[in-house]
């Protein structure tokens, strides 16, 4: 078996350096914790990290800058929005550069990324202008009704490393333009492209006349999110992770009274009805298991094959899978690139294991990609198949690992899809309107992104994007999702020159 040769770690932390340089980012060089590259597993740098002393000074600055920023005009705040975008457009390709770095997403998937970034703050822009109230009718004469919505605090952000940028912009730049201030704790995995994210802001912030205290960057481990999310003063915490990571924040946040908005895990499936297009069906599958080597909450982890289909899909399917290029990201031909580390790796053999274990078969690949570097971890995406019921169908490994299920009619499927503890994303592949309405009804799919003749992934900006269950209930991004950013204020006037007591109550 060809080894696969990767580039030196010395080459590779040199292209991070030169990127860093044309941002501007001061790395705060340390020995607390490493920036470290998956594309040969070894580190880049040592950091700087920031304890519980400087996270507390963080919150505490962020507050007292709300305290002056909330009352700054919404399209005032949507000009910093704006300049930042600007300044991402500038450094777009740095910017994808580092997060193939740092991640080890492909160099398209890396740009796409960037890309959203400069779509979420257009759209953050525009919202600047639309913080709509509502009127209410009051059931007492000369009275008015109104519903606002005023800023929040400080949002504590903590994000995962598989969207180092998007997900924290997503945040961000609606938390900005709402009047919030807010404070980041990064992954520890992706600490490089938060410091150039937040030279950016910084740098937007200055050259729009707003202040500096409005974003704050916290490089830490556990303590310092813990420490985040303990904190008092903020009153938002917007959390990007796991199923067990969000057990442990939601709990904390609630303690004390104050908001979370969760996006966690996602099991999600696709349905290929016996009419659907497997042209289109098969690049829309294999994307979304593959995409980011299955290292997405919206990644396809379960394929559920009408029984008529299933004999013409599968091999077409592996077929394509045993073709996929693996290998290093910067490669323009590479498809799939790294896992973050090796612990993935290991966890997609047991599922595997497992899978065997509980009578399945391995259909395709699972095999560790030999490379040049003996830290990294490459894998070939595997399919399995196995039966619908098995237990470790209803778990979400977070690697290229897809499972095929069968079955016969249609409410099945529907039942297989949401049988899993999990609701994030789900997809459908027809021709049939009728299977496709039932399938985004009241009765369909359980979760937050629902999907016809698409994958699982790729959401836009511009709708609400979270799932139910234990992917946590929140929504980031787009629709209505600012709500959750703001407080709502509901006022009457009276203007009758009288007292009218509610619901025409005497109290004399």
């Amino acid at each position: 078996m060809t080894t696969l040769a990767l580039p030196a770690t010395e080459d590779l932390r040199a292209r991070a350096r030169a990127c860093l340089d044309r941002i501007g980012v001061v790395v705060p060089e340390g020995d607390d914790l490493y920036a470290r590259t998956p594309i040969t597993g070894e580190d880049l740098f040592g950091l700087k990290g920031s304890g519980t002393a400087e996270t507390e000074a963080a919150v505490a600055a962020a507050h007292e800058t709300f305290l002056t920023w909330r009352s700054t005009p919404a399209p005032r705040r949507g000009d910093v929005v704006r300049r930042f975008g600007d300044l991402v457009r500038e450094h777009h390709d740095d910017l994808a550069e580092l997060i193939t770095l740092e991640v080890g997403k492909i160099g398209a998937e890396a740009y796409g990324e960037v890309q959203e970034m400069i779509d979420i703050a257009d759209y953050a822009v525009g919202l600047s202008r639309q913080l709509y109230g509502r009127v209410i009718a009051s059931e007492r004469a000369e009275h008015r009704m109104v519903e606002s919505w005023h800023p929040l605090g400080v949002v504590g952000i903590i994000s995962a490393f598989n969207f180092p940028a998007a997900v924290w912009s997503w945040n961000t730049t609606v938390a900005l333009v709402c009047g919030d201030t807010v404070v980041w704790k990064p992954s520890e995995q992706a600490s490089l492209i938060a410091l150039a994210c937040d030279r950016l802001l910084a740098r937007a912030a200055e050259e729009s006349g707003a202040p500096a205290g409005i974003h704050h960057l916290l490089i830490g481990g556990r303590e310092t999110g813990e420490t985040l999310v303990d904190n008092p003063r903020v009153a938002l915490v917007s959390a990007t992770g796991s199923v067990p990571m969000g057990r442990a924040v939601g709990p904390r946040v609630a303690a004390r009274f104050g908001r979370s908005l969760l996006e966690l895990g996602g099991n999600n499936a696709a349905i290929i009805t016996p009419s659907a297009d497997l042209e289109l069906a098969l690049p829309a599958v294999l994307f979304a298991a593959v995409g980011t080597a299955g290292q997405r909450c919206t990644s396809l982890r379960r394929l559920i094959v009408h029984r008529d289909v299933v004999a013409e899909l599968v091999p077409r399917l592996t077929a394509a899978f045993e073709r996929l290029p693996v290998g290093d990201p910067f490669d323009k031909d590479t498809l799939v690139g790294p896992l973050i580390s090796r612990v993935p790796l290991e966890t997609m053999r047991e599922a595997i294991a497992r899978v065997t274990d509980d009578g399945g078969k391995l259909l395709v690949g699972g095999d560790r990609v030999e490379t040049t570097a003996d830290s990294a971890a490459y894998v070939r995406p595997a399919v399995v198949r196995i039966d619908a019921h098995s237990p470790v169908v209803r778990e979400e490994t977070f690697a290229p690992l897809l499972y095929v299920l069968t079955y016969d009619t249609l409410d099945e499927a529907i039942a297989l899809q949401n049988d899993v503890p999990q609701g994030l994303s789900a997809s459908i592949f027809t021709q049939d309107q009728q299977e496709a309405e039932i399938f985004m009804s009241a009765v369909g799919a359980d979760t937050g992104l629902v999907n016809v003749n698409l994958g699982t992934s790729g959401a836009e900006v511009g709708g609400a994007f979270g799932g139910e269950k234990e992917t946590g209930g929140g929504r980031a991004c787009g629709s209505d999702a600012w709500h959750a950013y703001m407080r709502r204020s509901t006022s009457v006037v009276n203007y009758s020159g009288e007292v009218a007591l509610a619901q025409n109550i005497s109290f004399s």
